[in-house]
């Protein structure tokens, strides 16, 4: 990898002092997936502890490349690394310390094609919408980010046959609606999905539940989606798929019958649920 380029965050990057009572809590969801809660927002690990290959999926809150090697070296040992990151998509709170992780680990990142301007510095993700229908957290949201990290050429397309390199057994699946290239990832032989912000488990606006984690399945977080016609295809095609367990980029892992009937229900009544009944994207 060209360790001359140089990697920046965009030009609004800084701490966000939001945090939730799950904060530094981690989940072993399945033997080989393992989620762990960094101030409001998940990572993902994909793997056996105990085996040499895996993968992190998104790069949690801008100032938290610490707690993520931490993490990485309690679950899987001391000096191992994944053997790629896997963006969901690109806004801040997925991609904040993926500069310093790339520059220690020396490892590739992949996002769909149709996120890479937002990865590259092209291209600033539309501005937060802080009049959203929501709680305290969507009128905080003017203050996140929404300038362009630029990974350069660290940061490669996902293939057009929905594999995910270094993940054999998984699928990405092109998720739009919270943003153009948003990805969900899904095991076919246990249904296991890994959904990012396509739908979350907590209500993402509010600022009480979002620092009680109250679990209860929602749309994509109210402020940062800009098309809800495509967030609605995106949640259909999700149910369709009948997962057996979930990882979220917000809230906590669910499963089984819970997961089945509050997914079902966000699709089927999405307008009513998820859509905000005001707002400049809506």
């Amino acid at each position: 990898m060209n360790h001359n380029e140089n990697l920046t965050y965009g030009k609004d990057y800084k701490f966000i002092p939001a945090t939730s009572i799950g904060s530094g809590i981690g989940h072993a969801v399945l033997p080989d997936l393992y989620c762990h809660t960094i101030q409001i927002v998940n990572i993902c690990f994909i793997g056996e502890p105990e085996k040499e290959d895996f993968a992190l999926i998104d790069a949690g809150m801008p100032h938290s490349a610490k707690t993520i090697f931490s993490v990485t070296e309690e679950r899987f040992g001391t000096g191992r690394k994944p053997k790629a990151i896997i963006l969901t998509h690109g806004h801040f709170d997925h991609v904040g310390a993926v500069v310093e992780l790339i520059e220690k680990w020396d490892i590739p990142v992949y996002a769909h094609e149709m996120e890479l301007p937002f990865l590259t510095g092209k291209k600033a993700y539309p501005e937060p919408d802080p009049s959203v229908e929501g709680g305290m957290i969507a009128k905080l949201s003017s203050f996140f980010p929404n300038e362009p990290v630029n990974l350069g050429s660290c940061v490669k397309k996902l293939p057009d046959d929905q594999h995910i390199p270094g993940l054999p057994e998984w699928k990405w699946i092109h998720t739009p609606g919270h943003t153009p290239g948003h990805i969900s990832l899904f095991r076919e032989n246990d249904r296991a999905l890994i959904a990012g912000d396509a739908f979350v488990t907590v209500r993402q606006e509010s600022l009480y539940k979002v620092l009680t984690q109250k679990p209860e399945i929602s749309g994509p977080p109210r402020y940062f989606t800009t098309d809800w016609q495509a967030a609605k295809s995106s949640v259909i095609k999700l149910n369709s798929l009948q997962p057996s367990v979930v990882i979220t980029g917000h809230g906590l892992p669910f499963s089984g019958v819970p997961l089945h009937k509050g997914l079902n229900t966000l699709a089927t009544e999405f307008d009513r649920i998820a859509v905000p009944g005001y707002g400049k994207y809506v």
